[in-house]
């Protein structure tokens, strides 16, 4: 179990927002987020050396530890184009992280697609307004990191992962007509989820960098859907690609 940081009160060190604990230097340059506060602890636990708990506000918890010797952090963005731009934002802003990789799941509008097949986000396309208070002249297309897309298929090559890489559907809301996903599918969507555009626009406004991996869990069309026991297998694929790719290179994202 990982424990607890009491780091705080040192010298020198302070805590930057009031969403997160963990004081300057806690979290590691690179960060990877599930949605799920469970989904993070049981990353740390599982997949990290050395695991310390070092933010749990609201239940948003954060943990730091290594992986192949290398510093890496997990914390949860909890649901939507909200949480995810408060996390990410301050991650990136006030903590020094340079990169984020969201690992999360979607569900699969492609025919392409299967089961269990991981899907990189080469664009996040979105119904959501977030990117509305930047007030730019036009429209954003908030896209992924190409080193970073390139580092995750060569961790999936290795690792005999099945993935796609193409544009994600990032939506406003969780349920919608069938109408909805169709019209998204005819324009090229892979896939939906809720988090990748904001994650994406963040990155884009402070110069950092992002991607967002996502499990096919269930299929939009077809009602299909893993098992918890195929969903832990399909997760695990998808945290050890994620993984390889955090620590394949120094973290100045150089290709």
């Amino acid at each position: 179990m990982p424990q607890e940081n009491h780091k705080t009160g040192e010298k020198g060190r302070r805590t930057p927002t009031i969403h997160n604990q963990a004081c300057y230097g806690d979290i590691a340059p690179v960060v990877l987020m599930p949605g799920d506060p469970v989904r993070a602890e049981h990353i740390a636990c599982r997949y990290l050396d050395g695991a310390r708990l070092v933010s749990n506000v609201r239940r948003i918890c954060a943990y730091t530890g290594s992986y192949r010797g290398r510093p890496v952090s997990v914390m949860a963005s909890g649901m939507g184009a909200g949480s995810m731009g408060i996390y990410s934002h301050e991650l990136y802003d006030c903590y020094g992280v340079e990169q984020i990789i969201r690992v999360g799941s979607a569900g699969g509008l492609s025919p392409q697609l299967s089961l269990g097949d991981v899907v990189i986000g080469l664009a996040s396309s979105t119904d959501s307004g977030y990117a509305d208070h930047l007030k730019l002249p036009g429209t954003l297309a908030p896209c992924a990191d190409f080193g970073l897309i390139n580092r995750t298929v060569a961790a999936a090559r290795e690792l005999s992962v099945p993935v796609k890489v193409g544009m994600l559907f990032s939506g406003a809301a969780f349920h919608y007509g069938q109408d909805v996903f169709e019209a998204w599918r005819d324009m090229g969507a892979l896939a939906v989820e809720m988090e990748s555009a904001a994650l994406y626009t963040n990155a884009a406004r402070l110069g950092k960098k992002a991607v967002a991996l996502c499990t096919i869990s269930d299929m939009i069309f077809t009602e299909e859907h893993l098992s918890p026991e195929e969903r832990e297998v399909s997760f695990g694929n998808m945290i050890r690609m994620a993984l390889e790719a955090a620590v394949s290179q120094e973290i100045d994202g150089r290709v």
